[in-house]
């Protein structure tokens, strides 16, 4: 079955029935839904998944697969699968990538290398900061509910450019100051502390991707979803995780 184009979301009545509106985060948790790291993931402990997942597998085993390429990448042992021109020709007339990203537009993170993923594995969108703009919510909204994606990952990295610009808060030319909205928030709760403002916007804009989509709020409550996040070092190539656990005030 080819793969749905974006003409063809606004006619999936029956797959976004009973989607609620905009849940707040006290509602997010009534509903059962945790914005939590698979914690097989943390710290290299992940199990090593080096066969191919299947249409099956689950959203916890499709996060460890992520860290396990990660790993390898990291170790310099990627296996670099999916990066030939048979596999262009493979997904030319479909996609179904098992992974979403939100992460930033550094020329240094480039998210399917890290991972040690290919063409047609990840559907990756960027942008500087990592914020949960409209714009990007919309088109994760798309790679998970209609193309199957079944992690939605919030990347940052360290040293970021956008989260140092807006903890400096001095004037910047044109729309860039824009960005800094969405960040502030990290910036001002780290007291000007870089490397914590970083991870304070990755667990913010991964509840922000749930609270302002009811989309994926659904998903996350049917347990076809989950949100993962972390920070990618620029000096040694691994992705550290970031616990997303949202407590109820």
């Amino acid at each position: 079955m080819p793969t749905p184009q974006f003409s063809e979301v606004a006619d999936t009545g029956d797959r976004l029935a009973g989607i609620q509106p905009t849940l707040t985060r006290r509602g997010i948790l009534g509903a059962g839904i945790a914005l939590s790291l698979n914690a097989t993931g943390a710290g290299g402990t992940s199990p090593r998944l080096d066969n191919e997942l299947t249409p099956n597998s689950t959203p916890d085993e499709v996060l460890s697969f992520l860290y396990a390429g990660n790993e390898r990448f990291a170790k310099g042992e990627p296996l670099a699968r999916n990066r030939n021109i048979e596999r262009v020709r493979q997904v030319a007339k479909e996609q179904k990538p098992f992974a979403a990203f939100l992460g930033c537009a550094d020329s240094r993170v480039p998210i399917e290398i890290l991972f040690d993923q290919g063409f047609g594995d990840l559907f990756v969108t960027r942008i500087a900061g990592n914020v949960a703009s409209s714009e990007n919510v919309g088109s994760l909204e798309f790679g998970t509910l209609v193309l199957g994606a079944k992690v939605l990952f919030v990347l940052g990295h360290t040293n970021c450019g956008a989260v140092a610009a807006t903890i400096q808060a001095k004037e910047v030319p044109g729309l860039i100051s824009g960005l800094f909205q969405y960040i502030r928030p990290a910036a001002k709760e780290a007291k000007g502390d870089l490397a914590k403002a970083v991870e304070l916007n990755v667990r913010n804009q991964a509840i922000a991707l749930a609270e302002s989509s009811p989309v994926i709020a659904q998903l996350i409550r049917e347990k076809r979803l989950v949100i993962a996040g972390g920070v990618y070092d620029l000096s040694t190539g691994k992705v550290v995780p970031i616990d997303l656990t949202v407590e109820s005030h």
